[in-house]
């Protein structure tokens, strides 16, 4: 099973196993993750499960899809690696992933 690891505004991290196929955010909500909100359920329709990927898995993950930048407009401080954990899918690939979640969400 993947595991992510989740690294707060504070620099508290928590690292979790998720199935492959699962997304990052239902893994982080699975868990009790503080600082992903989903308020939509993870249907893409809110910015509140916004991650920072670690610049070390960005080419894994890959570039936001047009949707989620759209929705990425209504995130708090968006940066060049930011994309909602909602449309990140896990793959085994992806086992040790890192992702930091922001001050605050929306």
């Amino acid at each position: 099973m993947p595991q992510v690891t989740f690294i707060d505004a504070h620099g508290e991290s928590r690292t979790v196993e998720g199935e492959a196929g699962a997304t990052v955010m239902e893994v982080a909500i699975r868990n009790g993750v503080p600082g992903i909100e989903a308020e939509c359920g993870g249907a893409c329709a809110c910015a509140t499960c916004h991650v920072y990927v670690d610049e070390a898995w960005t080419a894994k993950t890959g570039r936001p899809e047009p949707m989620e930048d759209d929705m990425l407009d209504f995130a708090f401080e968006v940066k060049p690696t930011s994309r909602l954990s909602c449309q990140i899918k896990l793959r085994d690939d992806l086992d040790g992933l890192v992702v930091r979640t922001p001050s605050r969400q929306g």
